[in-house]
């Protein structure tokens, strides 16, 4: 038998996908995955001999790009280009930027923009999701020729003033949404208790950073969540929540999913590993994020519900700061500087945490960071899976050792992570970005420019 030629075979791994594992040679030619097993020779080969591969991460949320609103305050430290060197370090090839659209632009004039950076800047694969800031009647009718387009999700602030003033429009640009086949995300939280929590804290001059979990509590996400449930109920629109920090709004989300209701829930890796005591050390503004780190209980209850499938995706949320911006002394609850750098760390701490510390399988682990995602967002098959005609996203792991999370290795700009000091038991070897090595051995070798806006489908339900 002739062997098939390739441009690059992966030799010897263990090739999981959230449906299971085989021994497996993976052959690339043109990008996409062209052979899985059987006779092949590659101009290029990897030995992954007693090494697991998985497909590439698919991190649906992420900040890697924000149009400057307010000039007297800073942005974000990465872009696409540092960004996609952190997501690359730590297994992610695809992410999903929250492309927020000005007050004077279209959908498309946003996507044309955020398409010019990717283009200039981007390594990994990017896709967007437009966060409606003003839900206009000119917004309400671009979202169906939108997602037609490949533009298949919107994103919701319950914690802006313009939700209120806006809920109805906002329920029929969910519902629009839905309708076209794409996805309506919504950050939850309910701005009447946040803001009158941290009046009472600023009453008592308890505005310090060290209260910021009391000024936007539990209550104000099952408040927020509670409502987004009643908004996918009436307009039938399937609806994803994200950064589900809590029990009780956990708890809310299975009920409606016992329903029947078309709903889906992301966390983050901050609400797995930290609690609530982090605001009160020294270093307690480093782990501000909306909604803020919870008890012991909740972190218990998320656990259980990416191991039961009640979570359906963990993200990042990575929004990049420097250790100065975010221990600005200027800072207090009423103007926090919320979001940690993830990229680098996310899925190296979570394989090592759920993979290796035995709380999920592996196929668990692919579900949760790769798969899930790309169903919910119209990637899949081409991205989320290692099969035949796939995109060509792997993630080469090496899991034989321990290391610690240090700052001095990280990619992001951001400089520093909340998770240093913390042991790592599994890493990337090597990612591969649509047959190019674009990561290897401690290196990003890929070029900026050479990430791709990936177009994209309908939204796949889960089950």
């Amino acid at each position: 038998m002739t062997a098939a030629r390739m441009d690059l075979v992966v030799r010897g791994g263990t090739v999981v996908t959230a449906d299971g594992r085989q021994q497996a040679d993976v052959g690339i030619a043109g990008g996409r995955v062209a052979q899985l097993g059987g006779a092949m020779a590659g101009a290029r080969e990897i030995d992954a001999g007693g090494r697991f591969v998985t497909p590439g991460g698919v991190d649906p949320h992420v900040h890697l790009n924000v149009e400057r609103l307010d000039p007297t305050e800073p942005d974000w430290v990465d872009d696409y280009s540092s960004g996609s060197e952190a997501a690359l370090a730590g297994g992610v090839t695809t992410v999903g930027n929250m492309s927020y659209v000005l007050p004077w632009e279209s959908i498309a004039d946003r996507v044309r923009a955020e398409s010019v950076l990717v283009a200039q800047q981007a390594i990994a694969d990017v896709f967007f999701h437009a966060v409606i800031l003003t839900p206009t009647s000119q917004i309400l009718a671009e979202v169906t020729p939108a997602v037609a387009a490949g533009q298949s999700s919107v994103k919701i602030f319950m914690c802006f003033p313009s939700f209120e003033a806006g809920a109805r429009e906002f329920a029929q640009i969910m519902r629009a949404t839905g309708k076209a086949g794409g996805m309506t995300l919504i950050h939850c939280e309910d701005l009447a208790t946040v803001e009158c929590c941290t009046a009472l804290l600023s009453e008592r001059a308890h505005g310090a950073m060290e209260h910021f979990a009391e000024s936007r509590p539990v209550a104000s996400e099952s408040i927020a969540v509670d409502r987004a449930i009643a908004m996918c109920r009436a307009t039938g629109a399937p609806t994803y929540i994200v950064h589900v920090s809590s029990a009780a709004a956990l708890a809310a989300c299975a009920a409606a999913r016992a329903e029947g209701l078309p709903l889906y829930v992301e966390t983050r890796p901050l609400y797995l590993y930290m609690t609530e005591d982090k605001y009160r050390g020294p270093d307690g503004p480093l782990f501000v994020a909306q909604p803020p780190l919870r008890t012991a209980a909740d972190c218990d209850a998320l656990w259980r519900g990416l191991a039961d499938g009640t979570i359906d995706t963990l993200a990042s949320d990575h929004a990049p700061w420097t250790r100065a911006l975010k221990m600005d002394p200027k800072l207090d609850v009423a103007h926090p500087r919320p979001g940690v750098a993830e990229l680098d760390t996310m899925l190296p701490l979570f394989f090592t945490e759920a993979v290796i510390g035995e709380r999920l399988s592996l196929e668990q682990f692919v579900a949760l960071t790769s798969t899930n995602a790309a169903r919910l967002f119209g990637l899949y098959p081409r991205k989320g899976t290692i099969a035949v005609g796939s995109d060509a996203d792997l993630v080469i792991w090496e899991a034989g050792g321990r290391r610690e999370i240090r700052d001095a290795d990280l990619f992001s700009r951001a400089g520093h992570t909340v998770y240093v000091g913390r042991e790592l038991r599994a890493w990337p070897h090597t990612t591969i970005r649509r047959g190019e090595i674009a990561f290897q051995d401690g290196r990003v070798v890929a070029r900026p420019g050479s990430g791709q806006v990936v177009s994209r489908g309908a939204s796949r339900p889960l089950r």
